[in-house]
């Protein structure tokens, strides 16, 4: 079949534009996989990032700490200044280089955030799906190490699956899992390193204040580092 050089609708030749000018857009190594084997799980992903993109709207920089493909980081870059994203796997990183695109730049380095801090100090960081394949005893270095890449009154936002939801969790993520915690260990854990700390449970897209037991991944948001 002939396909016609435009759409029936004519506000819809935007798309054909788009296309010719950058094709299509690619997802990233991660969030392929995801699209493949449960594509609503692609939707949770993408909430979780909108939570952050809110929380931290109208910071100057932002950084991502465990970005993976850094698939859904671009809806942070619609609401901060400038953002950069780092993860542990260099595969990952070099991924994100090559699907970066100019009209939304992102700066991608491999760090492993168990090491040191960031190499640059941020006004706002966020983390999702990090803590928990972090070992305990090695938890206290994740957070310190946030801290110290903070510039002063900066914000930090952490997501993690709750202890609860692993019985539905898939053979996949229960592997690298060892570190899942309830809503109030989530909470008082992270009271050990910030002032302030406002929790939200969320299940599926739905971010909610509802009761931790039933939540299946844990948000705080935390702000004034305690010095100590």
């Amino acid at each position: 079949m002939k396909l016609a050089a435009s759409t029936i609708e004519p506000q819809y030749n935007d798309c054909l534009e788009i296309e010719k000018q950058y094709g299509l857009t690619k997802l990233g190594t991660m969030s392929n996989q995801i699209w493949h084997d449960d594509p609503r799980r692609l939707v949770f992903m993408l909430s979780r990032y909108k939570f952050v993109a809110k929380m931290l709207s109208g910071r100057e920089k932002a950084a991502e700490i465990g970005c993976g493909d850094a698939f859904g980081s671009r809806i942070v870059q619609q609401e901060v200044e400038s953002l950069h994203v780092y993860d542990i796997d260099p595969i990952f990183i070099r991924g994100v280089e090559e699907r970066t695109v100019s009209q939304w730049p992102l700066k991608a380095a491999v760090h492993d955030i168990l090491s040191g801090p960031l190499p640059e100090k941020y006004n706002a960081i966020y983390s999702l799906d990090v803590i928990e394949h972090i070992d305990r005893a090695k938890e206290h270095l994740y957070i310190n190490h946030i801290k110290q890449s903070l510039l002063p009154h900066g914000i930090v936002v952490i997501g993690a699956p709750t202890l609860e939801s692993q019985r539905y969790a898939s053979p996949q993520s229960k592997i690298g899992h060892i570190n899942c915690k309830t809503g109030d260990e989530f909470r008082a854990f992270l009271q050990k390193y910030f002032h302030n700390v406002f929790a939200f449970s969320m299940n599926d897209e739905v971010v909610h204040t509802g009761f931790f037991p039933m939540a299946h991944y844990s948000f705080a948001v935390c702000s004034e580092v305690k010095e100590k």
